[in-house]
């Protein structure tokens, strides 16, 4: 039985027609379920964007069925994806759940499908990433591995593993020391912790870094692919939480997964590349520069 999809979209006509037009294109898109959920508009200014994206979804795409859910008040990402995926995943079992800036490769829903089922028992894999960071030499890896970050480009999971997330962000940092905080932001190189800590102070409302958290304090491990099965479209300025960037920009996949690891451990060639790509990514100072001032050009075209 293949996994359904849950696709979240909001106020982006444009990136919610690319994301659809490539899932259709999928190997496995006309066999699979499909529910799409769509957020209220926030603001006066959105309910435009937002019907053009309710129209959007409502034209004839190529899936086996196709259940659309319309929020009749703004409910925000967090919300959304935290009481979509738990029904869905209650009714199903597992899930595959996309966001309305992602554009999967045609193999996205077979590696998805395939690696479901490979560790649909092995507890301690708890999600199925679709996105993989541009690290340097790649070929240095196998062609899919372990890491412990849970990543939300992309990703996939079972009743089993989603039952374990817990929203209680104090729950789930209530015993964290030092070394579980180097060993949750990997050696310090990526803000997973400063995301943390904004979560608690109401800056942020992030279902994702909860989830991260649910994950790590279960010892749990992501699968990853070498070569990435979604690139992330939505690095343009153009969400509600994130900038231009294009510094995670990618290369998709063009070829099937065939190889999946058989030892369920985090693989330590892939957890230094990934981390070189954190503690790296932002670049000399001059690219730091001259990338934000494409962020302020492009915040000033889209206000």
């Amino acid at each position: 039985m293949l996994a359904p999809i849950i696709l979240f979209v909001y106020n982006r006509p444009k990136h919610t027609r690319r994301t659809l037009a490539a899932l259709e294109k999928n190997f496995l898109a006309a066999d699979s379920l499909l529910y799409i959920i769509s957020d209220a508009s926030k603001n006066a200014d959105s309910v435009e964007a937002v019907n053009e994206v309710r129209s959007i979804i409502r034209e004839p795409w190529n899936f086996k069925h196709i259940t659309i859910i319309e929020r009749r008040r703004n409910w925000g990402l967090a919300d959304n994806v935290i009481d979509g995926v738990t029904k869905i995943m209650n009714e199903h079992g597992q899930a595959i759940v996309l966001e309305d800036d992602l554009e999967t490769a045609p193999y996205a829903l077979t590696y998805f499908n395939d690696a479901l089922l490979r560790y649909q028992d092995e507890t301690r894999v708890m999600e199925i990433s679709g996105y993989m960071y541009p690290v340097a030499n790649p070929k240095r890896l196998p062609k899919s591995f372990f890491f412990r970050v849970a990543n939300s480009w992309g990703w996939a999971t079972w009743k089993r593993a989603w039952d374990q997330f817990d929203p209680d962000i104090n729950r789930l940092t209530a015993n964290f020391d030092r070394q579980d905080i180097k060993h949750f932001s990997i050696d310090g190189t990526e803000n997973f912790w400063k995301q943390v800590k904004a979560f608690k102070a109401g800056k942020i409302n992030s279902w994702a870094i909860r989830w991260y958290l649910s994950v790590f304090k279960n010892d749990g491990l992501v699968l990853y692919p070498r070569e990435s099965m979604v690139q992330n479209i939505g690095t343009d300025g153009s969400g509600t939480h994130s900038d231009a960037d294009n510094v995670y920009y990618v290369q998709l996949a063009h070829r099937k997964m065939k190889y999946f690891p058989n030892e369920i451990r985090e693989h330590e060639k892939a957890y230094e590349a990934i981390k070189h790509f954190y503690a790296h990514r932002k670049g000399s100072l001059l690219e730091r520069l001259i990338r934000f001032g494409l962020k302020r050009l492009t915040k000033n075209k889209t206000h």
